[in-house]
């Protein structure tokens, strides 16, 4: 909180998919999408990229112009689908329970992860298994390994966020818990990384060490082969669709940036503004017993300032527990989106280079050898991929910051009802005061 010292933990789908064979992912791949949608325009940004902007399905309905009854209807009036693709949900899975676990070489949390499921890939229709945040990490760079293609959703941050002294706070263990649960029903929502091999064990591994241990498997094999595949190889120019997308992640990037940046020196500044007004109330208590008919009108205004101190407190904790993660998400996003970019670019870097070595052959009609095809098919399911993933990530980003901008709105509107009212509530002290004489 905002106000005291941190409490201590308790101590215990894209749209259809083209049907087309995954190059890096065997006969059990994913299908890759087709369409040649560009991005749209972020929502802090007023440009479009390339000629025209990526049509979103409207995942709600947009609030009306008239003034709301209260406050609070502004988010009952703003009606986001849980399921904006018409997907069938057969699996679910939360993360919650944490606890402090003190050893003698370390102090760590664990979180539970409840997941329920119908499909056959799961033995039980439930399971519940308890991780780290390292296992967390280890669940990332598998994913980023077996599925190269495809947009890894990022974790929080690995060390304290700045301004938090205690890892081990309440208020930090909790933001870190709806990180955690965020980064998981990202995957659990993505039509292709749900499915993973290493997901599922992530998720009903009792013992999730052993398979740690274990030498790299099928599927890191092949991110592997594109990992170190493109060590001398240059890219000549990037595609206009996904210049427009590099385009538009570095300026999205330093928007957020800056935006995080100046709301972290506003929750200061209410924070130090908060100390003041402690300090300040009381002072007009103490002079009310000075004071012989100023006493009530005195102890009124002690009192509105002491509502006033409460109502930013809780504006300054809804923006660091709700605001600020967002943002932070974010821009992670953004640069795990940059790499797979970057991924993608190598690939037709090669591509590129062994069509050019073809075509310097001495031969009329030389034969396009397999390594080659490969190689394009690699890079056209790149291609598929990236698109896909930059869809859902645009449809995601729609729906969590208009939620976001919605929920700060109405926290902003309930702060100053609270201040209004409490002022409201001294004027008639004061009148009866000036009607007495």
């Amino acid at each position: 909180m905002a106000g005291g010292p941190p409490k201590a933990l308790p101590s215990t789908g894209p749209h259809s998919l083209r049907d087309m064979p995954h190059p890096l992912a065997g006969s059990s791949s994913e299908e890759a999408v087709g369409g040649d949608s560009t991005p749209s325009p972020d929502l802090l940004m007023g440009r479009s990229f390339g000629d025209k902007d990526l049509i979103l399905p409207n995942g709600g309905t947009p609030a009306g112009t008239s003034s709301p009854a209260s406050s609070s209807s502004l988010l009952n009036r703003l009606q986001l689908d849980d399921d904006i693709d018409g997907e069938t949900r057969d699996l679910f899975v939360t993360v919650d329970d944490p606890k402090k676990h003190v050893c003698t070489m370390e102090t760590y949390i664990t979180y539970r992860i409840t997941t329920k499921s119908t499909r056959v890939e799961f033995d039980l229709p439930e399971y519940s298994v308890r991780r780290r945040y390292q296992d967390f990490d280890w669940l990332r760079n598998k994913l980023e390994e077996s599925q190269p293609t495809h947009l890894i959703p990022p974790l929080p941050e690995k060390f304290v966020v700045k301004g938090v002294v205690d890892r081990f706070s309440e208020e930090f263990v909790e933001t870190r818990r709806k990180a955690l649960d965020k980064f998981l029903k990202r995957i659990t929502d993505h039509p292709v990384l749900s499915f993973n091999e290493h997901f599922n064990v992530f998720l009903t591994a009792k013992d999730l060490n052993s398979y740690k241990k274990q030498g790299m498997a099928l599927l890191t094999r092949v991110g592997e082969s594109v990992k170190h595949v493109t060590g001398g190889y240059k890219l000549r120019t990037r595609p206009l669709e996904f210049a427009a997308i590099g385009d538009y992640l570095d300026t999205f990037a330093l928007k957020l940036g800056t935006i995080d940046r100046i709301a972290q020196r506003i929750i200061k500044e209410e924070i130090e503004y908060l100390v003041e007004l402690r300090e300040y109330g009381p002072v007009y208590s103490t002079w009310s017993a000075l004071e012989g008919e100023l006493a009530e009108p005195l102890e009124g205004v002690s009192g509105c300032i002491g509502n006033c101190s409460t109502a930013l407190e809780e504006l300054t904790d809804d923006m660091t527990e709700d605001f600020l993660p967002v943002l932070r998400e974010y821009i992670l996003y953004s640069d795990s989106m940059k790499s797979v970019l970057k991924k993608r670019d190598q690939v037709q870097a090669e591509y590129e280079a062994k069509l050019e070595a073809v075509a310097l052959r001495k031969e009329e009609r030389p034969k396009v050898p397999a390594d080659v095809e490969k190689c394009q098919d690699r890079m056209e399911c790149f291609n598929a991929d990236l698109k896909a993933d930059m869809e859902r990530w645009q449809n995601n980003k729609r729906q969590d910051f208009r939620q976001l901008l919605m929920g700060m709105a109405d926290k902003n509107i309930q702060y100053y009802e609270k201040c209004l009212m409490a002022w409201e509530s001294i004027i008639p002290l004061l009148q009866e005061k000036q009607e007495a004489k």
